[in-house]
């Protein structure tokens, strides 16, 4: 493992850089604000009647059109939607400067061709380890969010320096920046939200309260057990690890974790995250994706509807709503 810190990076090749940021969601106005408050000259390329224009000037930023933001600018950041990022490449890619450099935050499109960069161009990523909100929440407050860099295209032969100066300016430099691929970066991001974060997770939730409600008991009860008491134990692990979680829950719960969690995932569950592993590395999910959103998102919004009109999501809400501290 290569790891790059503070003393690593030369930020002097960002100095009077224009760095362009298209897209203004929650990476996109952390990267920009911190981009700014470090000293680079930054603009946001956005379309003129979007929603985010008026958010973006009000945060004190530059705003152009994006084809005009781009136009003389060494670090071109796409920090939109992956899915809308090709269309966005090719709308502004006359505007783009011979050797600038296209930087992403996550790897799918460079990785499963959907964008394929001009010759001249560095292609360089640079993909903080959290969502937008905590990157800007940290940088605020001394610190940073830990970042993996690649680099796809080192045309310049100046890519790497580039892209750890961009990690330092949004504060990722910090915390420490880990050298990956293209490939890695994306394999594992995908294969993290399917099989763990997300996916496995919400699955885990859902089944966990459907097992207590069909066996008698409150629903209320079973959401606190299943979802609510769940942020206890993720915060115990985010903070240090399984031991951490050790010391802070009871011998009892413990020793059901020993003997029990491997009863729940087990080589079937193992042997059925291989094979979601396959599918992100063979381009299977990526292909059923990308034809997923070019026919409309049908089958998409089918499951994101029956998803929240859960019996869950019915009980979490009244539940919810009374702990007053969850709505600030």
């Amino acid at each position: 493992m290569r790891m790059y810190s503070e003393a690593d990076v030369d930020s002097s090749c960002l100095q009077a850089k224009r760095i362009a940021i298209l897209g203004y969601g929650s990476q996109g106005r952390a990267h920009a604000l911190n981009l700014k408050d470090s000293g680079l000259d930054v603009v946001v390329g956005l379309r003129k009647d979007g929603s985010s224009w008026k958010r973006a000037i009000a945060d004190g930023l530059r705003v152009e059109e994006p084809a005009a933001a781009v136009r003389g600018a060494l670090i071109i950041a796409f920090l939109t939607p992956d899915l809308v990022q090709a269309e966005l490449y090719k709308s502004v890619l006359p505007a783009i400067g011979d050797g600038a450099a296209v930087l992403f935050a996550h790897g799918f499109n460079i990785h499963y061709r959907q964008i394929e960069p001009r010759a001249d161009l560095d292609v360089i990523l640079i993909a903080p380890k959290g969502p937008g909100g905590l990157v800007r929440r940290q940088f605020e407050e001394g610190h940073g969010v830990p970042c993996l860099v690649a680099v796809d295209k080192d045309r310049s032969g100046n890519a790497l320096r580039l892209a750890l100066a961009y990690a330092q300016g949004i504060g990722g430099a910090r915390a420490g920046v880990i050298e990956t691929t293209f490939a890695e970066e994306t394999e594992t991001d995908l294969f993290g939200e399917q099989a763990v974060l997300c996916g496995g997770t919400t699955e885990l939730v859902v089944a966990g309260f459907e097992t207590l409600v069909s066996a008698g008991y409150q629903p209320e009860v079973a959401y606190y057990e299943c979802m609510h008491e769940l942020k206890l134990i993720v915060d115990l692990l985010h903070e240090g690890g399984l031991k951490k979680m050790y010391q802070f829950i009871s011998q009892t719960a413990a020793y059901g974790d020993l003997t029990r969690g491997p009863r729940i995932v087990d080589e079937h569950v193992r042997a059925r995250m291989k094979d979601v592993l396959a599918e992100v590395q063979d381009g299977t999910f990526a292909r059923e994706w990308i034809e997923e959103n070019r026919s409309g998102q049908k089958n998409y919004r089918r499951m994101m509807k029956a998803d929240l009109e859960h019996e869950i999501e019915k009980v979490g809400a009244e539940l919810r709503g009374r702990m007053d501290w969850l709505q600030g």
